[in-house]
């Protein structure tokens, strides 16, 4: 998976919550993924997932009651650490930042935004000083086309979607390898959510920031942005793929059923049923074995109920973690152009 080209590579990635004395919710279990320079990636699901947690893990911000329980994590071929505590933290905010679920919500009522910034850049560099700190602002600001003026403004005197704004210039003010955003686009209009998103692609095509993962439960919304999209259920991943075929041709029995339930608002889609996904996600404390989406799938088999499912490769940049799929493929069948990939 890793290759010269590759901006961020996670592998392996296991992280559990811990409640009780001795139980764990496997939250985020075995996740690997990779993030090109320039590209956005999207991840999507159902809520309950796994996409915030994995989105804290990849920041390297978990904490108790999230565990770090393995994986490894490499920005620019550097090994960043993924438990607070564990090493050299100053990767933070330079290698990888994050634009935390709820961002409307991460102002600080009480202060102006100038003193915001001045506290968030002070954190990361105690030396900094309150007039340089907000000169990079102003700067950042400027270069982005968004009004000066907002500095000056406490948090309750900007609308929902400059409040969004203004975190995400403040999330890349240390211009971070990585920028991950969980839900960026929750709660905004659709015309606040095209400002935002317009405003993440050009950071990316300003250079300020390497790549973006951008975790969401709106698909519609990553057709739009995201030139590849990481389908997550119950901790794990389905599929993953160029976005259009993920959204248009999924492979994946759950990602199909995701699109049944969304609205897609395309002339070919007017006259299309929306169904509702049946039945809910499993309980993560006690995951069902093998494939985690059989007793919901409709396709599901006795295999399906007993051995994980193996990741399969049905085009190129695309792979699907799916005994029906696998079936129906025949990938151990000469000329089928279906390959197994090594887990």
């Amino acid at each position: 998976m890793e290759t010269v080209t590759d901006l961020l590579v996670a592998e392996d990635l296991q992280a559990y919550y811990r409640y009780g004395m001795s139980g764990w919710i496997r939250a985020v279990d075995g996740v690997s993924l990779h993030l090109r320079e320039g590209e956005i990636l999207g991840v999507a699901g159902e809520s309950g997932c796994g996409k915030s947690t994995l989105a804290m893990v990849l920041a390297s911000i978990a904490r108790w009651p999230l565990c770090v329980r393995g994986g490894r994590l490499l920005v620019d071929g550097r090994e960043v650490p993924l438990r607070v505590g564990q090493g050299d933290a100053s990767h933070r905010g330079t290698m990888v930042s994050m634009m935390p679920q709820g961002a409307m919500n991460s102002l600080n009522p009480t202060q102006r935004v100038r003193d915001f910034v001045f506290d968030v850049l002070r954190s990361h560099d105690p030396t900094v000083t309150r007039q340089a700190a907000v000169q990079r602002a102003r700067e950042r600001l400027e270069k982005l086309q968004l009004p000066e003026r907002v500095l000056d403004a406490y948090p309750h005197q900007l609308s929902g979607g400059m409040k969004q704004r203004v975190v995400a210039v403040i999330s890349t003010l240390l211009n971070p390898r990585v920028l991950i955003a969980d839900e960026p686009t929750s709660a905004l209009d659709v015309s606040a959510q095209r400002a935002l998103l317009a405003l993440l692609a050009q950071l990316l095509v300003e250079g300020i920031i390497g790549g973006i993962i951008l975790v969401t439960h709106e698909l519609p919304i990553l057709r739009n942005v995201a030139s590849r999209t990481m389908i997550m259920y119950a901790g794990q991943v389905s599929e993953t793929g160029p976005t259009e075929q993920v959204i248009f041709e999924p492979a994946h029995p759950y990602t199909r059923a995701l699109m049944d339930a969304t609205l897609v608002l395309e002339s070919a889609t007017k006259r299309q049923r929306i169904e509702g996904l049946e039945g809910s996600p499993p309980d993560l404390s006690r995951p069902p074995e093998g494939c985690r989406f059989h007793p919901r799938c409709p396709h599901a088999s006795e295999t399906c109920a007993e051995s994980f499912p193996p990741t399969l490769q049905p085009g190129t940049d695309h792979t699907v973690a799916c005994w029906w799929l696998a079936d129906r493929l025949e990938p151990s069948r000469p000329g089928s152009g279906v390959t197994a990939v090594e887990p």
